[in-house]
């Protein structure tokens, strides 16, 4: 079975970036392929990984929804079958990992059917890879709902502010309430200045019960790179971020 690292914390956080680093360095670290899930509606993980957007899970089935009475099945083909194969198209296969696109619905309406479509498709293919990592949305919402067989480690995120370590203390006792029982959970903060977090910020780390992994610096070549519509992952690997990210990675054993 794969090691499955989930990341999740307050929107903005810088969450996806991490997701992606993480990524690239299992990958620079030859560690197999690697399949990286974007569970949040608001997909953005390929931007950082710096590849075209697959089609997603929610598109396909909102293509399917709007298939008209005169489209039929392929011959030789059950709906389920068609199904699973028009799934299969979710699946982006790059040289050293895949992604895996959980993507929208349209309007309102409940993401349960995309969610069972998503947690199927990671077991299909979750034998294949030495690592999965999850960029989840800002809440923990789609663990909550089964879409992950098991997590290994949880990653929860948060800037370097108060409010948000307090939200990714609300996140770690959700994560108890709902029985997840993640092998190890952990704090990251992220965009923390030059000088670290400040005291006000470390005891609201101790308040919480979280604990912390590590602190990644404020950096502004990951700033320019996303606005100028690079790949933030790409950065060199000596970039400070890259850097403290790699100290944390070697302290969880990766």
């Amino acid at each position: 079975m794969p090691k499955i690292i989930a990341v999740a914390g307050k929107g903005g956080t810088g969450k996806t970036t991490i997701s992606g680093m993480l990524v690239k360095h299992l990958i620079n670290r030859g560690n197999g392929h690697i399949l990286a899930v974007d569970a949040d509606p608001n997909s953005n993980l390929n931007e950082v990984l710096g590849v075209s957007a697959p089609v997603t899970i929610g598109e396909i089935r909102e293509g399917m929804l709007g298939r008209g009475e005169g489209d039929t099945i392929p011959a030789g083909m059950t709906k389920q079958d068609y199904m699973a194969f028009m799934f299969g198209d979710a699946l982006l296969e790059e040289k050293n990992f895949d992604l895996l696109v959980m993507g929208r619905t349209q309007g309102a309406g409940c993401y349960c059917y995309i969610n069972g479509v998503l947690r199927t498709q990671i077991d299909k293919y979750s034998g294949s890879y030495s690592h999965i990592i999850v960029d989840n949305e800002a809440g923990l919402e789609h663990i909550s709902r089964g879409i992950l067989p098991k997590v290994d480690i949880l990653l929860l995120v948060s800037d370097c502010s108060r409010r948000s370590v307090q939200a990714a203390g609300r996140a770690a006792v959700l994560a108890n309430d709902l029985n997840l029982k993640p092998g190890t959970m952990k704090l990251i903060i992220n965009r923390a200045p030059a000088d670290g977090p400040g005291e006000g910020v470390l005891e609201e780390v101790k308040a919480q019960g979280l604990d912390l992994l590590g602190t990644l610096p404020n950096d502004e070549i990951i700033y320019l790179s996303d606005a100028d519509g690079k790949p933030s992952s790409g950065v060199p690997d000596d970039n400070p971020v890259k850097e403290a990210l790699k100290d944390m990675i070697n302290k969880l054993g990766l």
